[in-house]
């Protein structure tokens, strides 16, 4: 039998672990002894963590003591999407959860307000948040008296679509609200301090830069936020945040890896725009048909979201991985099957059309051998495609 390369270009679901992360996270497995003990040994654990809580801080341009570690970015983002906070000791409480039509998944539905405080922001076909309909919201809701906590991602995790942040931010501000980013995308590819300017609070996933599965962390950016009512209840670990006992070996492979990945930043997102502008022109040359959502406006330097019509995506990532060649049709948090697509319906595009989307995703393995893998695959399933037409 022979065998075939493999390449893989799906980072934006899991991103290899890289070396640094490896070698720390077995150093860290070597060592024995609780954070929360005054012990030596417990001392040495509290010391590891406090580093990478540094790192962390470092790679969003924070402050170390307002970073919250958890078990993950969904997990991040519903810790902070509650009711219960509080800003700097106010009294006055968040009464409605403002989110984008386009957030993942664990946004739209793990978010802790009643479905009747949750209203969602429209976007407009190239998938950007309507500030007209946030202002809207945002004033309907201050004339009933209320506050809003409003969420909206920096990056998309589908399309790779960039957010205006900063300019959400100082809407939201003026009403009084508060501005939550998923930045789980953007970390690791662009820089975090700009590219989430302005927001209170934001969440980060290990394992989407070269860290460990099942670590995150949520930021909080503004300073004086407090969260009141704690999604996990006993110790006062992570400043009283967040109870039990912290993963001490993944949360120091998430710090090497968010200081493997600050230092070669600027390098890396030039080499995957490079490699991901040449995947849009094989794609165009090969199927002069296909649809490339985003193209020509600001999007992640790694991602490559299109729909060749008359190709699903089902067919399509069967011939891909086939061929060798690891994607996605879009957010990995899907039970490993193919659904439609409520990045792609809020934008309007026609459910056809969506339902032949794919994702590529290049990262900091991602090599030009990669990018011919992906070529081969493309141009002989664009070949068959026409074959089959012609048949019918």
């Amino acid at each position: 039998m022979v065998s075939v390369s493999r390449h893989y270009l799906d980072h934006n679901a899991t991103s290899p672990l890289r070396p640094e992360a490896r070698e720390a996270i077995l150093n860290a497995l070597e060592q024995v002894g609780n954070p929360s003990s005054v012990h030596q040994e417990g001392r040495k654990a509290r010391g590891m963590v406090d580093g990478a809580r540094d790192a962390i801080a470092a790679l969003c341009g924070a402050s170390a003591r307002d970073v919250v570690f958890t078990g993950g970015g969904t997990e991040a983002n519903s810790l902070a999407l509650t009711p219960g906070l509080l800003v700097d000791g106010a009294p006055k409480p968040f009464t409605h959860l403002v989110v984008s039509s386009v957030e993942h998944v664990c946004v739209l539905e793990g978010h802790r307000f009643k479905a009747d405080c949750v209203s969602r922001i429209n976007v407009d076909p190239s998938g950007i948040v309507s500030k007209d309909h946030l202002e809207l919201l945002l004033q309907d809701i201050a004339q009933k008296g209320g506050r809003a906590l409003v969420a909206v991602q920096a990056a998309n995790n589908e399309t790779g679509i960039i957010q205006p942040i900063a300019e959400l931010a100082m809407l939201v501000h003026r009403f009084d609200g508060l501005l939550h980013c998923d930045a789980v995308q953007i970390a690791g590819k662009l820089p975090l301090d700009q590219m989430t300017a302005g927001a209170d609070m934001i969440a980060l996933s290990a394992h989407k830069i070269g860290g460990p599965q099942g670590v995150g962390a949520l930021v909080l950016r503004s300073g004086g936020i407090s969260i009141t009512d704690k999604m996990l209840r006993g110790g006062g670990q992570e400043r009283g945040a967040r109870a039990g006992t912290e993963n001490v070996a993944g949360i120091v492979g998430f710090g090497a890896a968010a200081s493997a990945s600050l230092m070669s930043l600027a390098e890396n997102s030039a080499a995957m725009i490079e490699l991901r502008d040449q995947a849009e022109t094989l794609l165009i040359e090969a199927a002069p048909d296909a649809v490339v959502y985003g193209s020509g406006l600001a999007r992640l330097p790694n991602t490559l979201a299109f729909s060749i019509p008359g190709l699903t995506a089902e067919t399509a990532l069967m011939a891909f991985d086939l061929g060798g060649v690891a994607l996605s049709s879009g957010s990995a948090c899907s039970s490993g099957k193919v659904k439609k697509s409520h990045v792609l319906e809020a934008m309007g595009v026609a459910s056809d059309i969506a339902a032949c989307a794919l994702r590529v995703s290049f990262g900091w393995t991602s090599t030009e051998a990669d990018l011919q893998g992906f070529r081969a695959v493309l141009e002989k399933m664009v070949r068959q495609r026409k074959t089959n037409a012609r048949a019918a």
